[in-house]
């Protein structure tokens, strides 16, 4: 490597989604409205947990969290994809790609740590009802959310500084959409290895054990209340734990996939698709699944429209 003229790069350039020209506009439409949806839906949720008092709860406090996390997850890719899709040069400085990167794995990581508090909150709550209000206290529950910001914002950190250590060449083309650490290990003229050996043992914790806990939990719910003989129970066991589980697994399984396992047969359009699906398409249907199919938010909804058009109507 010390053999290259190692030039000092000062931005990069993102080729973007790998699509034809004749379907730019629809996709563009396509992107627009599905970050609009998302930032529209996680900001309700945000805005009825924290008006509604019958919503201040441990899990509706989990749910905000996971919310502003979900809707900053999305907007730290997707307003400069769409603004790239409509520009001749799609460029992103140096500083702006560290900084981009940080925090998309920051979010990323919180929302990941959200997601194990919210499955222990559930499994706390049907396996063990009488003792909800003691084991969900007040303080574990702060407790919680403030150890998953600390673990985040070092594991971010860390990755970052380890980033910005490395030398890029001539070659500042990055095949994606966003900085991703995986594409821009690939355009550096560095040893990698490091990075790669970090990425590796940091997402056993981040990414694995995580789902792990969560796979445990929803395992412990579907058992307790299979043990009540009815179709009710069972029902309810689907009910519970059916569309968080197929988010969990939509989540984990593309990042799992694409940070975990081998990526070397792995083409630009498998990898772009399975970072959209995490990046794009699981923060768009959060809110659907876990919010306003919900009969607590939809009660939510009315109260406070209500005591809206009370108020505008005095």
């Amino acid at each position: 490597m010390s053999g290259k003229n190692q030039t000092i790069i000062s931005e990069f350039l993102l080729l973007g989604l790998p699509i034809q020209p004749e379907h730019h506009n629809l996709i563009y439409v396509l992107l627009l409205t599905m970050y609009l949806t998302t930032v529209l839906g996680n900001f309700l949720i945000i805005v009825l947990i924290r008006l509604d008092s019958h919503l201040h709860t441990p899990m509706y406090s989990f749910l905000s969290n996971l919310s502003f996390s979900d809707l900053c997850f999305s907007s730290v890719t997707m307003p400069k994809l769409l603004q790239n899709m409509k520009s001749q040069v799609p460029a992103i400085p140096f500083a702006g790609c560290l900084t981009q990167m940080y925090f998309f794995l920051f979010f990323g990581d919180l929302e990941s740590f959200l997601l194990v508090a919210m499955a222990y909150d559930r499994y706390v709550a049907i396996c063990f009802p009488l003792h909800y209000t003691s084991i969900m206290s007040p303080k574990l529950c702060v407790g919680l959310v403030v150890l998953s910001w600390v673990l985040t914002t070092f594991h971010a950190m860390l990755h970052t500084l380890l980033m910005a250590r490395l030398s890029f060449c001539e070659d500042n083309v990055i095949p994606h959409f966003f900085c991703d650490m995986a594409a821009l290990l690939k355009v550096s003229c560095s040893d990698t290895r490091v990075n790669e050996l970090v990425i590796f043992i940091t997402g056993g914790i981040i990414l694995v054990i995580p789902f792990v806990l969560i796979t445990v939990s929803y395992a412990r719910i579907v058992s307790s209340i299979l043990k009540v003989p009815s179709s009710g129970g069972i029902r309810k066991a689907f009910s519970t734990c059916g569309s968080h589980l197929m988010v969990v697994s939509l989540f984990y399984g593309t990042v799992i996939g694409l940070y975990l396992c081998p990526s070397g047969g792995n083409s630009i359009v498998k990898e772009t698709a399975m970072a959209m699906m995490y990046t794009v398409v699981t923060p768009m249907l959060n809110p659907f699944i876990y919010s306003l199919r919900n009969r607590d938010m939809k009660g939510a909804l009315g109260r406070v429209f209500c005591k809206k058009r009370i108020s505008f109507f005095i």
